[in-house]
C-alpha cells in the first residue's frame, strides 16, 4: 500500500478514537463533582481530548512528507 493511502487510514483511525473518546459514555466517566487546575475535570477532559486529536492528525500528516 502506497504512503497517501497509510495516511488516510491514520486518519480515519484517529477521527473514529476521536468520535468514541468525546461520546456519551465516556464523557459520563468524567461528569463528576470536582476541579482541576480551578476548570471542571469534564472540561479539562474534553479540551486534553481535541488538542491530541489535533497534534495526533497534524503529526500523522506531516509525516507524509
Amino acid at each position: 500500500m502506497n504512503r497517501h493511502g497509510l495516511t488516510g487510514e491514520r486518519l480515519l483511525a484517529i477521527f473514529l478514537v476521536g468520535c468514541l473518546v468525546l461520546n456519551y459514555p465516556v464523557l459520563a466517566l468524567f461528569s463528576r463533582q470536582g476541579l482541576l487546575f480551578g476548570i471542571p475535570i469534564l472540561y479539562v477532559f474534553i479540551f486534553v481530548c481535541w488538542l491530541l486529536i489535533i497534534a495526533l492528525m497534524a503529526f500523522v500528516i506531516e509525516r507524509q512528507h
